[in-house]
């Protein structure tokens, strides 16, 4: 046998249950994993195995595993690291190498990839001994999940993975968690007791460290409206009736009411980036700040807090469920605030239905995203892209996420093909839970190579493609921003027919102009996921400049100028 098994071994001790790759060398490798019962997913293209990875990361809270060939099968795997890295996500990437012993000589693929790696890694390390090897997979294992959860990059030169292996046994990782000082705490409580109109800031580190229970517990007991980032949506479900939307550029007239009338914002696992800031302009004039963060580093990197609560989500809001329980017997209850916040959604709701009742054409996508919630209901996870039309699927009454994790936002750095691709891992890990991913042309694009492997693998998801023939983002800005106001270079005047896409590929494809057929084709679409048990496709011609409010604000607010009109 070969190192490479050391390798296998710690893989089956943790408890991996996919290793996703493009599956080439090292064969041993491979060879290994096969005797075990890990599943091999084979991508089209290595970024989809880190894509996949990821998004079964975020639904399990375990690193998600990818191997790929050395060289430029690497060197592909490079930008869902910065993905992963910005978004927090625990993925383990344990590779190989050109051989030590002729390194420099100019070897097949040779290529220096730890230093690159390490820009974009919570730990970068190259394997120079087999012996170490399992020690490098339980530090990657502890690495990855401890503290901010982040990727591992593990080289493993050929010769060194290919020497006799020679066994260890292997020691699964201790991942602890932290909490925060309990003087920290107080003070927090303190000012939770003396605020009226308080409101939780939920992130992506809420969905990490699995903490929906606990969010909710502190959110029921005190009546503490919930927002959400992109990250971080999916933390309460959005019937609930203290959900009350997304932040920043993702708000919405409830969701900025409730956040701009709080008098004590409540961050917990959010970095507060650009996107859910407007560059640092939305916060509460006069609002207090807590900020529950595990990074001890990231407090204070844009807003300063009042208090820091520094250590796991889960733990650090159990420690403020057990305060608040002192609060309640003192009456600190804001009911009235939660019954005009439930009244201010429910009207909000009746003018959102009215307005997705639009038949124009081309079709508005809010329709269509507002028909998606009523036909595939509970017990599914909207998997996000992020261009200008399935955006819409961000905003909140337009889609509700209705269950607990049900949903995957993107990271600040927005990589596409993020959503199309993990919609397949999502499917994998939750095969009881219905998937759909709403896209773009553009993005979807970039990454249909994948549908095949949706098939390959029994993975039955839907795909609502929104195509406005471009790059909807882009023309926005070149519309609005250019003193010209010309569009250039930003449509596509040649498109594949995607329902042939569909076809070619074995799953169910719909073409979609006519806003009365919308609900009929996403029937479809999910009767060809649950009863034939194949993907779909379902392609919806749409206006490239209808957009919500907040993206018109947002904007206006960034470039320090209004908005002007522009026909749709």
């Amino acid at each position: 046998m070969r190192a490479w098994k050391h390798v296998v071994d710690s893989l089956v001790k943790e408890k991996s249950k996919f290793v996703f790759g493009l599956i080439a060398g090292p064969w041993e490798f491979w060879d290994y994993l096969s005797e075990t019962d890990i599943q091999p997913i084979l991508v089209r293209h290595e970024l989809s195995s880190v894509f996949m990875a990821m998004a079964h990361a975020r639904l399990t809270s375990k690193p998600g595993i990818c191997v790929n060939s050395q060289g430029p099968g690497v060197a592909n795997m490079f930008a869902g690291f910065l993905e992963a890295q910005t978004g927090c996500i625990p993925i383990i990437a344990p590779v190989p190498c050109s051989e030590m012993k002729t390194e420099g000589y100019g070897q097949f693929q040779e290529t220096e990839m730890v230093p690159s790696f390490k820009h974009v890694s919570k730990w970068a390390y190259r394997l120079t001994k087999q012996e170490k090897i399992p020690w490098a997979m339980r530090r990657a294992f502890t690495v990855s999940q401890s503290g901010r959860p982040g990727p591992v990059f593990l080289e493993i030169p050929m010769d060194v993975g290919n020497e006799e292996y020679e066994p260890q046994g292997y020691k699964p990782a201790n991942v602890s968690k932290s909490r925060p000082d309990e003087k920290d705490v107080a003070e927090a409580l303190h000012l939770l007791a003396k605020s009226e109109r308080p409101v939780i800031v939920a992130g992506g580190g809420v969905i990490l460290a699995q903490a929906f229970k606990e969010i909710l517990d502190l959110a029921e007991s005190l009546a503490i409206p919930v927002l959400t980032t992109p990250s971080g949506r999916g933390t309460i479900p959005e019937d609930h009736p203290l959900a009350a939307g997304m932040v920043g550029l993702y708000r919405t007239r409830v969701s900025k009411r409730v956040y701009e009338e709080s008098d004590l914002v409540i961050s917990v696992g959010s970095k507060n980036e650009e996107f859910q800031t407007a560059g640092w302009n939305y916060f509460p004039r006069k609002a207090k700040f807590i900020q529950l963060e595990v990074e001890p580093s990231e407090v204070g990197r844009n807003f300063v807090p009042d208090v820091a609560l520094i250590g796991d989500a889960k733990l650090a809001l159990r420690d403020l469920v057990r305060g608040a329980a002192e609060m309640i017997r003192k009456n600190r209850v804001r009911s009235e605030r939660s019954k005009e916040i439930l009244k201010a959604k429910r009207e909000y709701e009746v003018i959102v239905a009215e307005e997705c009742g639009t038949s124009e054409r081309p079709i508005r996508t809010k329709r269509v995203v507002w028909e998606l919630n009523e036909v595939f209901g509970k017990k599914t996870i909207l998997a996000n892209e992020n261009g200008s039309q399935d955006l819409w699927s961000y905003y909140f009454p337009y889609y509700k996420v209705l269950d607990p994790g049900g949903c995957m936002g993107m990271p600040e750095q927005t990589c596409f093909g993020l959503g199309i691709v993990g919609a397949i891992a999502a499917r994998l890990t939750r095969p009881d839970m219905k998937v759909v991913c709403t896209t773009g042309d553009a993005a979807f694009q970039f990454a249909m190579k994948e549908v095949p492997t949706a098939v390959q693998y029994h993975a039955p998801v839907t795909w609502l493609v929104f195509n406005n023939y471009g790059l909807g983002w882009e023309q926005y800005y070149q519309r609005f921003w250019l003193q010209s106001g010309k569009i250039t270079g930003t449509k596509f005047e040649t498109q594949p027919d995607f329902v042939k896409i569909a076809e070619a590929n074995r799953c169910y494809g719909e073409r979609v102009q006519n806003p009365s057929d919308v609900k009929a084709a996403l029937r479809r679409a999910l009767k060809a996921n649950t009863r034939d048990e194949v993907p779909a496709i379902i392609e919806f011609v749409v206006s490239t400049f209808d957009f919500p409010e907040g993206f018109h604000e947002f904007h206006e607010i960034a470039w320090g100028k209004p908005v002007r009109p522009v026909e749709k």
